[in-house]
C-alpha cells in the first residue's frame, strides 16, 4: 500500500490537502472546476490504473468524496495547498470527525 505517489512535478501524500483542476465539458463548452480537498487514499498497482480518492466538506457540511483516476485527460493540474501527517496508508476514519478535530488530528506539529 502507498503512502505517497509522484504525479508530474508534485509528490502526493495520504493526507494533504490537494487543488485538482478538473476540465468539465458541457455540451460544446469547456469550463475549468477546482476541487479541494484531503487525499485519503490511493489506488492501483501500474501508471495507468492509479486512482486517488478525495474529500472536501461543502459550505452545508456534506462532505463529498471523489474517485479521480490520475492520468486522466480531464484533469489539468494538480498542487499540494498543505501538508499533513499521518502515519496510515487510508484514512477513512476523517468521514466522523468535525474540521476542528481533523485540523488538530491531521496538521498538528508534535
Amino acid at each position: 500500500m502507498a503512502n505517497a505517489i509522484k504525479y508530474k512535478d508534485s509528490d502526493l501524500k495520504i493526507g494533504d490537502t490537494l487543488s485538482i483542476d478538473y476540465i468539465i465539458k458541457e455540451g460544446n463548452k469547456e469550463r475549468r472546476q477546482v476541487f479541494r480537498g484531503i487525499l485519503l487514499r490511493i489506488k492501483g498497482s501500474t501508471a495507468e490504473n492509479k486512482m486517488i480518492t478525495v474529500r472536501k466538506i461543502t459550505r452545508s457540511g456534506v462532505g463529498v468524496e471523489r474517485i479521480i483516476p490520475l492520468f486522466s485527460p480531464y484533469i489539468a493540474g494538480i498542487k499540494v495547498v498543505k501538508t499533513g501527517k499521518t502515519r496510515r496508508s487510508k484514512i477513512y476514519f476523517v468521514r466522523g470527525l468535525s474540521e476542528q478535530d481533523l485540523r488538530r488530528k491531521l496538521y498538528h506539529k508534535k
